[in-house]
């Protein structure tokens, strides 16, 4: 009897051990399955610009065709997550990141290329989306655009969101705080200095303006510039001006984005300082035309360091 007793117990004592080694090493008293912190994957759902979307906290491979997005996420301390972009069109303040993978050009992802590389996150711009549905079947894919009707506002939005995912939130409140203070000053001095201000992109001698809610609003709408012309139409590409209307409407400050110098092209025709009637506005006469650093400008903007680069530039007008 004793004997069956012994062996009885043996049997329970062992079934024990196997129930806990299945529940992942640990039962509790009510048999609740516990999963050790190590091989739990945890996820946070947030807010982009198309809506809620589940993303991995904390991804440790993330590929990144937003330029914006990617020097927020250097200037919060997780460029190492990196492991791909579009190098080919990255700008020069970014150039640490033409090391990682190649994940296409910056308006085609290489959707072979990142499936290879299977990476945890993707983040797209404008230019991308597209192809964000294929994207997405490689890994969550998270949209982060820029208002340009409020375009502070989403810059905070974006900054702050991707603080969440790369659990980096301290860092995001402090840089944003920072950056605030160096708007404030700047706009400021740009309200109190009365000028007028009109931002034009030159492409192969060929002239586009851009005013409020444009994609170069963030001059008007955030660092304070009051524009020379409150009629230019609001679009992505700008409104194709000539430039008897630069002379017409005559500036005080003429910002100039060179898209050719971003991105390549015949840029004989685009020193605006040369033209002859550019040179008869107030902007041509005080030495106020100023050439805004175009790889920031055109192939990214709405980031930490971005906003900071672009604040650098405008501060240039008020010297």
């Amino acid at each position: 009897m004793k004997k069956k007793i012994i062996a009885g117990l043996a049997v329970a004592a062992l079934s024990l051990v196997l129930v806990a080694c299945g529940n992942g090493g640990k039962t509790d008293t009510t048999g609740t399955k516990e999963t050790n912190s190590s091989a739990q994957a945890t996820t946070i759902e947030i807010e982009d610009s198309n809506g809620k979307v589940t993303v991995p906290k904390n991804p440790k491979k993330v590929v990144v065709f937003d330029n914006g997005s990617l020097d927020t996420i250097n200037e919060l301390g997780a460029g190492d997550a990196v492991i791909g972009a579009a190098v080919d069109n990255l700008p020069t303040y970014l150039e640490k990141f033409n090391s990682v993978e190649s994940a296409g050009g910056i308006k085609e992802p290489d959707l072979e290329k990142i499936n290879q590389i299977q990476p945890d996150l993707i983040i797209i711009s404008g230019r991308q989306q597209d192809f964000q549905e294929e994207l997405s079947k490689i890994a969550p894919t998270v949209f982060l655009s820029v208002d340009n009707k409020d375009t502070w506002a989403s810059i905070q939005k974006n900054v702050t969101t991707l603080g969440k995912i790369f659990d980096k939130e301290d860092e995001a409140k402090e840089k944003l705080a920072s950056l605030e203070k160096e708007i404030a000053t700047t706009k400021e001095a740009a309200e109190k200095s009365g000028m007028k201000a009109l931002v034009v992109l030159v492409n192969e001698g060929q002239l586009s303006a851009y005013g409020e809610g444009s994609r170069f609003g963030i001059v008007h709408d955030t660092f304070g510039f009051a524009q020379a012309d409150d009629g230019i139409e609001a679009s992505t590409h700008g409104q194709s001006v000539s430039f008897e209307y630069v002379l017409e409407k005559n500036p005080d400050v003429l910002f100039v984005v060179d898209r050719t110098k971003a991105i390549g092209g015949d840029d004989s025709q685009n020193n605006l300082t040369d033209n002859e009637l550019v040179k008869q506005t107030t902007a041509g006469k005080e030495d106020k035309v100023i050439q805004l650093s175009p790889d920031v400008w055109y192939l990214s903007g709405g980031g930490l360091e971005s906003t900071h680069l672009m604040l650098e530039d405008v501060n240039k007008a008020l010297k």
